[in-house]
Parts: structure tokens; sequence; C-alpha cells
């Protein structure tokens, strides 16, 4: 595979409208990209979403590698499914019923819903210990404020994903619950010392890799105790030492988006993206903009070149990359728009089975 394309195989990117446009069609055609993200923007109805699905799929025909066709669905408020599609709650109200069989089936349901739509992988389940009331981005998207809920439930739900042949991918490592501030707008500071974080916030990671998490996200989060200068995301020492040394992780480790405030008030995109790479990230999420693309792929072209990134080093990341896309034996299969009435009864009796 070609340099450049291997560096498309570690771009995961977000797309403008409800359609495929020219500069998507140049991102997946010309730019060979990993994957694609889909957001709430581009999502309004249940044919036009598999329309989209299905058209970046057919764009994606004659490449090396099937694409990652990715959403966050979580449940609750971070839900991106159109309104044909029964509501799923929030991991909290499944945590207030300590249910890890209810926390199974949310992930077989979330895991269905994502299908129907043409989805292949899907950011969940949230790993994340809702430790500090004041949390402006977890609260209720957490199972609860106890290491030992969030394992239980959370290893559940991350099952009962796979279970259902798509790619879950946990979050946000090294763990987002205590943080008082937004990282889609500033920089969180975590000023815990490792023991500390090893006593709570990570535990419910190293339980994820040792049942064989095969894709984590790694949070815009500055650890002063652990790494000074960089936050997780472009950290060597959290990601190459901490997450695949010491803790044993193989799979894929994906970054929080670039494009958040966390990243861009402190750093260039160019820059963050190949601190990322250099740290031990395989794909790197960049949800806004055609442009933003463009610089991530040709920072990362330029540094292969320069001889700043080894091709060595991007080699693991696609082996790791193509291994995955392997594993779910994923496929550019176009779906037929879903009949929901069967699903959606059994998200509203699954539903009623766990309230107490």
């Amino acid at each position: 595979m070609p340099l450049e394309d291997k560096i498309g195989q570690m771009l995961l990117v977000g797309i403008d409208g409800t359609e495929v446009s020219a500069q998507t069609q140049t991102m997946i055609s010309n730019d060979k990209v990993g994957g694609i993200i889909l957001y709430g923007d581009n999502i309004k109805s249940l044919k036009g979403l598999v329309s989209l699905t299905n058209e970046l799929k057919r764009s994606n025909a004659g490449n090396p590698a099937p694409l990652f066709v990715s959403v966050d669905q979580e449940g609750g408020k971070v839900s991106r499914m159109p309104d044909e599609y029964a509501k799923i709650p929030a991991s909290g109200s499944v945590g207030a019923s300590s249910n890890a069989e209810a926390a199974e089936m949310m992930g077989k349901l979330l895991a269905r819903e994502v299908q129907t739509a043409g989805f292949n992988m899907d950011f969940a389940p949230v790993l994340d210990i809702n430790s500090n009331p004041d949390n402006p981005v977890i609260g209720d998207r957490s199972f609860g404020n106890t290491s030992a809920k969030v394992i239980e439930l959370g290893i559940a739900e991350m099952k009962g994903i796979e279970s259902e042949g798509i790619v879950p991918v946990v979050k946000h490592f090294p763990g987002h619950g205590d943080t008082s501030v937004d990282s889609h707008l500033e920089l969180p500071v975590v000023n815990k010392t490792e023991a500390q974080l090893a006593k709570l916030e990570w535990r419910p990671f190293r339980e994820a890799v040792k049942e064989q998490a095969d894709a984590v996200m790694v949070a815009h989060i500055l650890y002063p105790h652990l790494d000074p200068d960089r936050p997780a995301s472009l950290s060597k020492v959290i990601i190459s030492q901490l997450l695949r040394g010491q803790m044993g992780f193989k799979g894929v480790v994906i970054t929080d988006d670039l494009t958040m405030g966390a990243i861009m008030k402190n750093y260039s995109l160019a820059a963050a993206a190949v601190n990322a790479v250099l740290a031990g990230s395989d794909i790197l999420l960049v949800a806004h903009e055609y442009s933003n693309e463009q610089t991530t792929r040709n920072a990362l072209l330029a540094a292969v070149k320069q001889g700043k990134i080894s091709e060595s080093r991007i080699n693991e990341s696609v082996y790791r990359i193509l291994s995955l896309k392997q594993k779910y034996q994923l496929k550019d299969t176009p779906v037929d728009v879903p009949n929901l009435t069967q699903l959606n009864k059994d998200i509203k009796a699954w539903r009623t089975s766990f309230v107490k």
C-alpha cells in the first residue's frame, strides 16, 4: 500500500451536509480515508441516513479497505439516530438499576440501531466514572460514580455491542469523569497522581483491556503528574507507556476529535496530528471541515518524508486498523431502509425491564 493510502487509513473524518459532496467524494476516492463519522447535522431522517451511508460506501469502491462508518450513539443526550427509532435512555438510567443484563442488552440494541442504518462502528460505551458533580460533559453518560459499577455495566455494554458485529470504541481514556472543564471548549487539567488514577479512573479501562477491547478513544486532558507537557491524546507517556506498555493494550487507539477547543486553542492542527501519531495513536479523528482533513493528511505525509515519523511507525497503525476491519469482516455493502417495528418494540420492552 503506498504511503499516501496508509496515511489515509489513519484518518477518520467528519463531513458537511446530509449528502456526499464533491469534497467528501475527494476525501474517500482520492485520499482514501479509513473512516467517516456522522453527527446530528448529517442525520435528518431514516431514509436520508440510509441513503447517505450507502453513498459513502459506494464512494469507497475500488479502495484498498472498507470504510469505518461510525457514529456517537450512546443513548440519552448523545443520540444521533433519527426520530424513527425508539429512544434509548442514558447509561446513568441503566446504572441506577445496577443490572448488568440490562447493560448488555443496551449494547445489543445500540448495535442493532446503528447496524440497520449502515454503520459498523459505535463510539460507546463510556467508561468514565462520574466522580465530579461539576462535570459539564459526562454526567449521566456514565453508568455511575463507582469504578465497580462502571466496570460491570460498561464491559457488559461493550460485549453487547461487539456481539452484534459492531465495533465498540471505549472512551475516554484515561478518564473524563473528574473534570470541571468541557474539552470541546478548553483543555481540562486533572491534578491526580498515578496512584490516585490507578485506584479509580483507570480501573474500567484496565478491565476493558483484559476483556480484549478492540478500540480505545483517548481524551484531550492534561495530567501534569504523568506528562506536564502534552494532553493524553498527544502523550507518548500515556498512550505508549501506560495504555500499551503497562496495561498491555494491543488494539486500535483513536484520538478524540482534534478540532475540539482543547486542541485547537493550544496547538496547530498539523502539530497535534504529528504528535498524536508519535505518541502512539492509530486513528486521528478530524470531525469538521475538508480543510482540516487536508491539513492533517499533509502534515503526516510531510512528517514521514522529513523523517520525523518513520514509515514503520505508520505501518504499525495501519496493521492494527486493517486487522480490526478484518476481524469484523467489514464490507462496503449497502443496506435497505429498515422496518423498525420489531427493533422499536424490543427497545420499549427493554426500557420497562430495568426501571425500578
